[in-house]
Order: structure tokens, then C-alpha cells, then sequence
């Protein structure tokens, strides 16, 4: 099998085990949880992105990395793990605290966009051994990341119309009715 064939299957399969250990352990204890508190773990799995700046780490990936590659997915994924660090500080000035929510998961979504883009652009699959360790983030940490970004908007999405039932008279769903 090629190089191309095996990096694009673990690609595509990496969300295969997530989305059943999300499903089945992950995402009712979010629901459980109060929309803080889930957000504030969201937060903290995605403070870990400060360490995509090894991207940019000659030894960490190989010398034939394209830069069009490394050099934004470096950034995205450090300016996401920065604002999630900060959302986690900020958490006794809520106002703060979900602005910065709101912006860890806009850029966050958007930096894996742009590397999926810029994957295709610069034929990743072509020189995947040039990830060297770095190779485990697209394929084991990205789609539990893109994951739990797709929650984190649902959850703001569902205590937002929750807030709004509330100011308009309506009784709001009891925590053990949320979905």
C-alpha cells in the first residue's frame, strides 16, 4: 500500500474510534454538565494546541515539510491552544470567558480547514513521512479536536435558545432533559 493510501485511510478513520468514544463517554457527560463547566472542559482539552508550534521544529518534522503547510497549521493550532489558555484564566470574568470560547472555536475551525486546504494544495499525502512526529495530530488528535469544536458550537448554540425560552416565559429544559 502507498505512503498517500495509508496517511489518507488514517485520515479518514481517525474519526471513526473518536466519534464512538465521544458518543459513548465523552458527549453525555458534557450534556450532563452544566454549559460551563463543559465549555471550560472543551477549553482545557484545546489548551494543549499550544504544542502545534513543533510543526516548525526541524527534527520534531522532517526537512521537506512545505512550509505553505506547517508554517499556518503551526500558528492555527498555537493561536487556538493560546485562546483556550486564556478562556481558562479568564473564567471568574464570564463575559470574557465566552468571547474568548466563541474565538477558540472560530479559529480553531477555521485552522482545520485551512490545513485540510493547504493539505490537498501542497499533495501532503505525497511526503506524509515528512510530518515525522508530528504525523499523530492530523490523524489521532485532529478529529476529536474538530469533534469537540462541533459540540462546543452546539452547546452555545443550545444554552443560548435555553436563555432565550427563559426571557421569554418559557420553562427551560431541567438538566436531565437536555440533549
Amino acid at each position: 500500500m502507498s505512503p498517500q493510501i495509508v496517511f489518507l485511510t488514517h485520515l479518514i478513520l481517525g474519526y471513526v474510534p473518536w466519534l464512538l468514544c465521544f458518543g459513548a463517554y465523552i458527549w453525555p457527560r458534557l450534556r450532563a454538565m452544566d454549559h460551563f463547566d463543559a465549555q471550560r472542559a472543551i477549553a482545557a482539552l484545546h489548551s494543549l494546541r499550544l504544542f502545534g508550534l513543533a510543526f516548525l521544529l526541524p527534527g520534531v518534522v522532517g526537512p521537506n515539510l512545505p512550509d505553505g503547510f506547517a508554517t499556518f497549521a503551526a500558528y492555527g493550532y498555537f493561536a487556538t491552544g493560546a485562546l483556550a489558555l486564556l478562556a481558562l484564566l479568564t473564567i471568574r470574568v464570564r463575559p470574557l470567558f465566552w468571547l474568548l470560547v466563541i474565538a477558540f472555536n472560530l479559529v480553531g475551525v477555521a485552522d482545520i480547514a485551512v490545513d485540510f486546504y493547504d493539505a490537498v494544495r501542497v499533495d501532503l499525502p505525497q511526503v506524509a513521512g515528512e510530518l515525522g512526529a508530528m504525523y499523530a495530530f492530523p490523524v489521532i488528535y485532529m478529529p476529536l479536536q474538530m469533534i469537540t469544536h462541533l459540540a462546543a458550537f452546539y452547546l452555545l448554540v443550545r444554552s443560548r435558545s435555553n436563555a432565550v425560552s427563559s426571557f421569554a416565559g418559557d420553562a427551560p429544559a431541567s438538566p436531565a432533559r437536555r440533549n
